[in-house]
This record gives C-alpha cells, sequence and structure tokens, in this order.
C-alpha cells in the first residue's frame, strides 16, 4: 500500500512539475532602437521584461533590439499574425494599414509633454486604440515623443521662414503643412539626413529629440526650433503587443503584463522630457542657435497646418475630423 500511495505521490509530483514547465511562456519583443545604450524605448520594454519576471507568473521577454529581428515597417504585420508577440513602435508606421493611425503624427494636435499625459484618457486615445485593437494588436504601455525642426539657413518660427526651403519630413502630414508654407519636400530615410545637409540636397528637416542628437545633426544646421510650450511635432510611440499573443496567456500573465506596462510608461513620461533638454545642451554645446514657438507662431503654423494636413486627413480618412476635433479638445 506504501509502494502504492509512494508511487501515486510522485507521479503527482512529475505531472506538477510537467505542468509548471508548460505555464513558462517566452515572448519575444522586437524594436529598431539601440539596445544597451540607454534609449528610453528600449528600456521601457526591458523594464516591462524585467517586471513579468519578477512577477513569477510563468512568463520571460526576450528583447531583440536594432531591428535585429524584425525590419521597423514589418513589425506590425508580424504583431497581428501573432509572429512576433511586443514592441516598441511609432504607431504612424502602420497608418498604410490603417489611415486614422496618421493621427497620431499629426502637427500640432500634442503641442507639450503635459497636454500629452492628458491624452492618455482622452475621446482621442480611446478611439485610437479601439482601432488599434480591432486590427489585433493592444497597448501595454504609452508613450509620446516630442520632436523639432532644425535649418542650415536659419531659425524656422513664422510659415514664411520655410518658403523657398528644401526639406526632409518624418511623413506626410507634416510633409503637407511645409509644403503649404512654401517648401520643397526631399524624401529620404533619417539615416541619411545629415549627408543631405552637408551636400546641400536638403536645407531643412523635422525628427525627434533624440534623433537629432543621434544623428549629430547639430554638425550641419544654424538653428533648431525645440519642443518648448508650444511644439508642433510629437509622435505617439507606443509598447504594443498581439492580441493574439496576450489572449493565450493566463489571467495572473496579463495583469502582470499590464501592472509592467504602467511602470514602464512612468519612466517614459520623465525620459522623453529628458530627451528634450539633452538636445537644447547637446546644440547649444555646439554653439547652434535654440529657438522655441511663442503662442501666436504656433497658432500661425496651426492655421497652415488646418489649411494642408487637417484638410487632407479629413477627406482621406472617414473619421478624420473628428479624430482631430477630440485631439484639439484636449485642453
Amino acid at each position: 500500500m506504501r509502494s502504492i500511495i509512494s508511487l501515486l505521490a510522485g507521479g503527482a509530483a512529475v505531472l506538477a512539475m510537467a505542468a509548471s514547465a508548460q505555464a513558462q511562456v517566452t515572448l519575444k519583443a522586437s524594436h529598431q532602437f539601440p539596445g544597451g545604450k540607454g534609449d528610453p524605448r528600449d528600456e521601457m520594454v526591458q523594464i516591462i521584461a524585467k517586471e513579468v519576471k519578477a512577477a513569477n507568473v510563468g512568463l520571460d521577454i526576450q528583447v531583440y533590439p536594432g531591428a535585429s529581428l524584425f525590419k521597423p515597417n514589418d513589425q506590425w504585420n508580424a504583431m497581428v499574425n501573432g509572429q512576433l508577440d511586443i514592441s516598441s513602435f511609432p504607431l504612424d508606421y502602420a497608418s498604410g494599414k490603417v489611415r486614422a493611425f496618421g493621427a497620431t503624427l499629426m502637427p500640432g494636435l500634442v503641442r507639450n509633454h503635459e497636454r500629452a499625459a492628458r491624452m492618455t484618457n482622452s475621446p482621442f486615445m480611446k478611439d485610437i486604440k479601439a482601432k488599434i485593437e480591432k486590427a489585433g494588436v493592444v497597448v501595454l504601455a504609452d508613450a509620446w515623443l516630442a520632436g523639432a525642426v532644425a535649418s542650415k539657413k536659419g531659425c524656422i518660427r513664422k510659415p514664411d521662414d520655410m518658403k523657398g526651403l528644401k526639406i526632409r519630413s518624418a511623413g506626410p502630414t507634416f510633409a503637407a503643412m511645409w509644403q503649404q508654407a512654401g517648401a520643397s519636400i526631399v524624401s529620404i530615410p533619417s539615416n541619411e539626413v545629415y549627408n543631405a545637409l552637408q551636400t546641400g540636397v536638403a536645407d531643412a528637416t523635422d525628427t525627434s529629440t533624440g534623433s537629432f542628437v543621434s544623428f549629430r545633426l547639430y554638425e550641419q544646421v544654424k538653428c533648431i526650433t525645440a519642443p518648448g510650450d508650444n511644439a508642433l511635432w510629437f509622435m505617439y510611440e507606443p509598447v504594443l503587443m498581439s492580441k493574439k499573443s496576450f489572449d493565450r496567456l493566463t489571467k495572473p500573465q496579463q495583469e502582470a503584463l499590464r501592472a509592467a506596462g504602467k511602470k514602464s510608461e512612468t519612466y517614459f513620461a520623465t525620459e522623453s522630457k529628458k530627451l528634450d533638454d539633452n538636445m537644447v545642451a547637446t546644440f547649444k554645446k555646439n554653439n547652434v542657435e535654440v529657438v522655441t514657438l511663442s503662442h501666436d507662431e504656433y497658432d500661425a503654423w496651426l492655421k497652415v497646418a488646418q489649411q494642408s494636413s487637417y484638410k487632407q486627413f479629413g477627406e482621406e480618412v472617414s473619421d478624420g475630423k473628428k479624430l482631430i476635433e477630440e485631439a484639439l479638445a484636449v485642453k
């Protein structure tokens, strides 16, 4: 009898161990940003990986930085299809698939970091997140990244300052506004901007504050319009997860991921502003003039955006006008 009990106990232990091993899940996270170099976007994903491991819910996350697993533009489809579990992803990259996502890199919709924080629970973001989820992806952590515009010719404050310039633009919504103000658009990837400025192919560029530093653009421009309190350029760059992958997890695993996402979101809210401050300090150190837009200058650009980017978006996207109005309504 004892041997039977012993056998049963041993069998139960083996089954428990097997169940435990089966419950251990390893997720793959991919993004295009440098790893191990203090990039806040990589750090967001690393925080989530550390937190879920510490939660002891049978979940591990393997992070693949620097586009080592998927190319930047391939990550969206990979998440939708369940081939990729997690990504720190500029949502505008998927605007070719879901046109409404273009609203998350739209001139003047966010304005400053404080307003970006208030965007999180706005009807605008609820609509955007509903579209993300409908496409088969869920948001783990919100992140807004500020950007700037700089020129070799001088400071860009007013729409008239853009006349005759050849500018490289981050996306079609900004390109439409710059064109409306009298510029011509140079279509080149961000890693070619330095050479384009150096050789005269481009006179100006817009991009994120972090990229202005990492690409050493302070070596090629005379003046930069920093975000300040009236930033035209903000990009939504959340940590996203495949809905197929998320739905396969246990409830404790899902809860651990949500909690980790909130922690990484809080971290990035502080770091994002530091990227701006670092850009200003770096450009000043390299004798580049740094300016910010006044309230009136910002409003002047907003009028140009309304005539170009907003109008185009409203005509091309079924609820485009509604999305813009919702974003502008956030005070």
